[in-house]
């Protein structure tokens, strides 16, 4: 025989307490059942004050209600809404069906509460004090409301469906004896994953879920130094921003919002490793003010993200790593004090089309950022830059990005080749300035000319010569394969020729750079 067998529709079952049969008549009423007493200290559902059997009601008789209950009253619509109520023994809806609505506000469970596969329309636990929530594979046609509750042992949303908002804004949540704080692996929210202010304390865990519109992590602390991540997204889907960004504390104010004056500003927190690795991101990702606490083992790491926008704005990681490995961006919108330093940047195959720095960020100093993410030579970086510099029409601090790409593969090179770097970066840069060789010729010449005029200069062929000229005679051997019929017509001895020898080796050279250099930029081009 069920609970309920042999009760006419409308009669209050006998086994009933007091406290019991009020939430009974209240759910057939659709009213708020409130058995607070008023005084704030006594009625914190998270305070160590005994509430006593007159504010206590079986679990057992909340899923009665909830799966079975009696039929609402004439012109009512029946709903579980309590608060400042005791709910003793674990609240166990495994499987069921749960038509009415639920609001439960300052509500003290003692024991867990059981949802897996469970549906519902809408739940609201509101500053309840809950030891663990167990809900994989829950479905909400509306929304599940979980702010300021506590969780002493966890939640667990493992592959939920929440038709439109999930709401954990200031809840605290301490670890599972796995060590996840939220384990909500394949979950799916229809709208908007709020969790501003919260407090995790364990591995927050958000593979490969999927959020409809936004996630916010504003003012959010999440705190797992213990092990490698404290969030750990993988493969995770956001239909527009995900937000790591300040919130205004104590304020009453929309998401997103700009905070009152006087407001204060809590920013988003992580102790511990962060993992967004193949996220997509359908409008942004924005680190505005975040702050990173790493140990040299964790990473903050964003492989093969994409997202049409960038923000990485918050505090360099004193330890740690960031790495952007293969990730696609279109605007990045960064500063130059956010990035780490030498050896804890890795930026191997990302691609951005648009840097939009906010504050000084000189070239030198983003040369800087690119030699950071490369602890060996590797010229896709700058290449890169080079290119987005380029399509920006700063072909100049283009131009410069590539030769400081040429002088960081020099280092790299066998003793030879790199001296013929610098032969070709002291005479041309490696092409990328080719007035610098005009130069090097007309001091040459000039060098040449004034030297060459003193010179002894018997002709070749007695009266078969043209005239002397120092300076013409100096360019035919600075010029090679072109003949102003003057090398040939003259002999020098002594020292003369030795300079004569050095002024065809140097024409030579500076031939030859140049030519590499403009095979580069055509190559380039």
């Amino acid at each position: 025989m069920t609970e309920g067998a042999g009760l006419r529709a409308g009669d209050l079952p006998e086994e009933l307490t007091a406290a019991e049969a009020g939430m009974w008549q209240a759910f057939r009423n659709g009213s708020l059942y409130d058995l607070s007493s008023g005084d704030a200290a006594v009625d914190d559902p998270h305070g160590g004050q005994p509430w006593g059997a007159g504010r206590t009601v079986r679990a057992r008789i909340v899923c009665w209600l909830l799966l079975d209950g009696p039929p609402a009253l004439a012109g009512r619509v029946s709903s579980l809404k309590l608060r400042g109520v005791q709910i003793d023994g674990s609240l166990d809806l495994a499987g069921g069906t749960v038509v009415p609505y639920v609001e439960l506000r300052g509500c003290r469970f003692e024991r867990d509460v059981l949802l897996p596969e469970a549906r519902f329309t809408t739940v609201r636990l509101v500053n309840c004090s809950v030891p663990r929530l167990e809900a994989a594979r829950l479905h909400t046609e509306g929304d599940l409301h979980l702010p300021r509750c506590r969780f002493l042992g966890g939640i667990r949303l493992t592959d939920a469906h929440i038709g439109t908002d999930l709401l954990l804004n200031q809840a605290i949540v301490h670890r599972d004896r796995s060590g996840r704080s939220l384990a909500g692996d394949g979950m799916t929210v229809g709208q908007d994953f709020q969790a501003e202010l919260l407090e995790s304390h364990g591995e927050l865990s958000l593979r490969s879920a999927k959020i409809g519109v936004s996630l916010s992590l504003r003012g959010a602390r999440l705190a797992n130094p213990r092990t490698r991540l404290a969030l750990n997204a993988p493969q995770l889907t956001v239909g527009r921003t995900l937000y790591l960004t300040p919130a205004g504390v104590g304020a009453s104010m929309s998401s997103g919002a700009t905070p009152a004056r006087g407001t204060r500003i809590q920013r988003f927190e992580c102790q511990g490793g962060v993992r967004l690795d193949d996220g997509r991101f359908g409008d942004a990702v924005d680190f505005e003010r975040a702050r990173f606490v790493l140990t040299d083992d964790q990473e903050l790491s964003m492989r093969r993200v994409q997202t049409p926008e960038l923000r990485f704005l918050g505090e360099r990681p004193q330890r740690g790593k960031v790495t952007l490995s293969g990730a696609r961006v279109g605007n990045l919108v960064d500063r130059a004090s956010a990035w780490p330093g030498p050896g804890n940047l890795h930026m191997g195959g990302f691609t951005y089309e648009n840097l939009v720095p906010q504050g000084p960020f000189p070239l030198t100093e983003r040369l800087d950022w690119v030699a950071a993410a490369t602890a060996e030579y590797n010229p896709e970086p700058y290449e890169r830059l080079a290119s987005v510099l380029r399509n920006g029409g700063e072909d100049e601090d283009a131009r410069e990005v590539l030769l400081a790409k040429q002088r960081r593969r020099r280092e790299s090179l066998p003793p030879a080749a790199k001296l013929w770097g610098y032969a070709q970066d002291w005479t041309v840069a490696y092409g990328y300035r080719p007035g610098r060789a005009a130069v090097w010729m007309a001091l040459l010449w000039a060098a040449g000319s004034l030297a060459f005029a003193h010179a002894g200069h018997p002709p070749v062929q007695p009266g078969q010569h043209p005239h002397w000229s120092p300076a013409l005679f100096a360019l035919d051997l600075l010029l090679p394969v072109i003949d102003l019929g003057q090398a040939g017509q003259w002999q020098l001895s002594g020292g003369w020729q030795w300079l004569a020898a050095v002024l065809v080796l140097l024409g030579w050279i500076l031939a030859t750079t140049v030519t590499a250099g403009a095979t580069r930029l055509l190559r380039r081009n």
